[in-house]
């Protein structure tokens, strides 16, 4: 099956996961307490005024009718208003998404750059202090939730030592935004030249992603030592010593390689989960993404909001697999998806 064909089967097979994520979704949001009607109200509405907002807002519709609706508006790319802001969810979505992937993919860089090397060297060195060392990081990363290790650094970085700017967001108060580019604010400082504003924006993303790191590392790195360790004890790296293969070549050409495919699969694990936990990490540290964004639609039952943040983030994983798979038939050309 060629390449092309692959994607096209896969994203055939989405089509029904993301449907009943939508419907899911749906049926979920209007069992949360509260009335998003009287929210919109205010405190001194009266049952009239929350009635016709109820009626504008089509509430006062049967559940099918509403869905059908909301279907419909789907298929024109219309994510609904939020009754918390007044704006598109959809244009709300676009604006904050930078700022969440900026934080994922920068955690998931500095764990990828720790875990993959402490994973191997643990491998190559059991039971050594390195090995010790890869363990007690593993044991804190998984035992240790987001928030409580995001607290604990803002207490000791911030408010003990003074080494790392107050967690209030992505630029501190002496800065406003560069001209918008990418989304992301440090490339986007440095492609206007503002050094002063792209150092300030990486100052302040340093500990939110460090604190999401911490979480993300824990799996990559204790796959990466049992992948390597598998790998080190076949036949064919027995083989490649015996025939005077230099140990360089021997871990990381024949090893390596051949324990790339698990990694890559808890690499793609890892990114979903961090796109989950950076809901927490974005409230500890004030910071304006979809995350944040999501807590507070669900706080005040904004259904709009809460669906289209939940269909964002099923998209999201759907091409995230895609993008696994597609990486397993380059790193391993005897790996095919059937059907």
């Amino acid at each position: 099956m060629g390449q092309l064909s692959i994607i096209l089967a896969r994203c055939l097979q989405a089509i029904p996961t993301v449907f009943g994520i939508v419907v899911v979704t749906f049926l979920l949001t209007r069992a949360l307490p509260g009335d998003p009607a009287a929210y919109f109200a205010g405190a001194s509405a009266t049952p009239e005024s929350i009635t016709e907002i109820r009626a504008k807002l089509g509430l006062d519709q049967g559940l099918p009718r509403q869905f059908a609706t909301y279907l419909k508006d789907l298929s024109r790319g219309d994510l609904g208003q939020s009754i918390s802001t007044g704006q598109p969810v959809a244009a709300e979505l676009l604006k904050r998404l930078p700022a969440s992937l900026e934080l994922t993919l920068t955690a998931l860089f500095l764990s990828v750059m720790t875990a993959i090397p402490l994973g191997v060297l643990a491998a190559v060195h059991q039971d050594s202090w390195i090995d010790q060392l890869c363990r007690f990081v593993v044991t804190a990363g998984v035992s240790l939730p987001t928030f409580f290790t995001g607290l604990l650094l803002i207490y000791v970085l911030y408010f003990l030592l003074g080494l790392a700017p107050a967690p209030l967001g992505r630029l501190d108060l002496l800065h406003v935004p560069p001209p918008h580019v990418t989304g992301f604010l440090v490339f986007d400082g440095l492609l206007a030249r503002e050094w002063a504003t792209a150092w300030s924006a990486f100052k302040q993303l340093m500990l939110p992603a460090i604190t999401l790191a911490l979480f993300t590392l824990a799996p990559l790195a204790r796959m990466t030592r049992a992948a390597m360790l598998q790998a080190l004890a076949s036949e064919y790296l027995r083989t490649a010593r015996a025939a005077g293969l230099s140990r360089g070549r021997v871990l990381m050409v024949y090893a390596f390689r051949n324990a790339m495919l698990p990694i890559i699969t808890t690499l793609g694990m890892v990114f979903s989960f961090s796109l989950g936990a950076n809901v927490l990490v974005e409230k500890v540290f004030a910071w304006p993404g979809i995350g944040s964004y999501a807590i507070e639609a669900l706080v005040v039952s904004d259904y709009a909001a809460v669906q289209g943040f939940v269909l964002s983030m099923a998209i999201l994983f759907v091409l995230l697999n895609l993008a696994v798979d597609t990486l397993y038939t380059l790193v391993d050309p005897r790996v095919r998806i059937d059907g």
